[in-house]
């Protein structure tokens, strides 16, 4: 009988398998970066940051829009803000890899669609050499890597976004957020990329959710990304069937091949995903629905759309 391949063996080979899939997810966000996104990330993002320069006195046919109301007012002759574009931006990616991302009834999980949306993303802005950055987060922040460019920082988002391991297994996107707020001063563009799975109770989880993403939005520009698997939503009928909480370990037994239990399922399900989605909106945030086992470019496509649409 062989003996089995050491630890060292062992270790090399998943690091092979590592950096093979991450060359693949790679050049996959890359060519879709290219192919479909091409024109829009820059038409909807690029420019849109302004600097203060400094005030003028208002001339006739000056946009009334940009007057200074402060100093109009404390010399009594109108003035106009003048501000100059900022060159590059910074987009920044806070990924949820809480336990319940690695959940996947698809060939990928929740956490491998979000780490392919990510490199897309990350792909679009360092082609129009803004610096993109990375914060992964449990109910702590477990990794941050400032904003940078080049291909290779890409790489090493995409390779941490897909194999990083926690040490924690809950959800606190509050305090994600207040990191983000904390270490980027400046006006940023931010995914914040979740199953958005709040811990019971409910209403008061919604409650604080809402408020860190009014004071996060404020500062900078904040983009939802939630991501959800379709067993989520619906139970299979296959009898009785055991279902663990991956952040807390709960279990729980459910006779599916009962309609009432899955009828029951689906309606609580609808429920959660419907407030949350409310409570997002209702802050001003713009809000992506990417669901595993679909083609989720199409809504990542029709959300530059709506936005430059909208900026227009």
């Amino acid at each position: 009988m062989n003996p089995p391949p050491s630890t060292a063996a062992a270790d090399e080979a998943r690091a092979v398998e590592i950096l093979r899939r991450v060359r693949r997810l790679e050049v996959r966000t890359s060519r879709l970066a290219d192919d479909t996104l091409a024109g829009r990330y820059a038409s909807v993002f690029k420019g849109r940051g302004m600097d203060f320069d400094r005030v003028r006195n208002y001339v006739p046919g000056d946009d009334v829009r940009a007057i200074d109301w402060n100093v109009t007012a404390r010399t009594g002759d109108p003035y106009i803000k003048l501000f100059t574009e900022e060159r590059e931006l910074t987009i920044l990616l806070l990924i949820d890899i809480s336990g319940s991302s690695d959940f996947g009834s698809a060939p990928d999980s929740k956490r491998e669609l979000s780490a392919e949306a990510a490199g897309v993303l990350a792909a679009s802005a360092i082609q129009n050499r803004d610096k993109v950055g990375l914060i992964l987060f449990t109910d702590r922040v477990e990794l941050y890597i400032p904003p940078a460019k080049g291909r290779r920082h890409v790489l090493r988002l995409i390779r941490e976004a897909l194999f990083f391991q926690p040490t924690q297994r809950g959800t606190n996107i509050g305090a994600a957020l207040d990191f983000a707020n904390q270490v980027i001063s400046r006006r940023a563009i931010v995914f914040l990329v979740s199953d958005f799975c709040p811990s019971p109770p409910f209403a008061e989880a919604l409650a604080a959710l809402r408020k860190k993403l009014t004071i996060t939005n404020k500062h900078h520009d904040l983009i939802a990304v939630a991501v959800t698997d379709p067993l989520e939503a619906t139970l299979p009928d296959v009898g009785r069937l055991c279902i663990e909480d991956a952040e807390t370990g709960e279990v729980l037994e459910l006779n599916t091949s009962l309609p009432l239990v899955r009828q029951t399922y689906r309606d609580q399900s609808l429920a959660r995903r419907t407030s949350t989605a409310a409570t997002i909106r209702s802050t001003g945030v713009d809000l992506l629905e990417f669901t595993t086992g679909s083609n989720w470019l199409p809504a990542l496509v029709n959300f530059f759309r709506k936005r430059r649409h909208r900026a227009g």
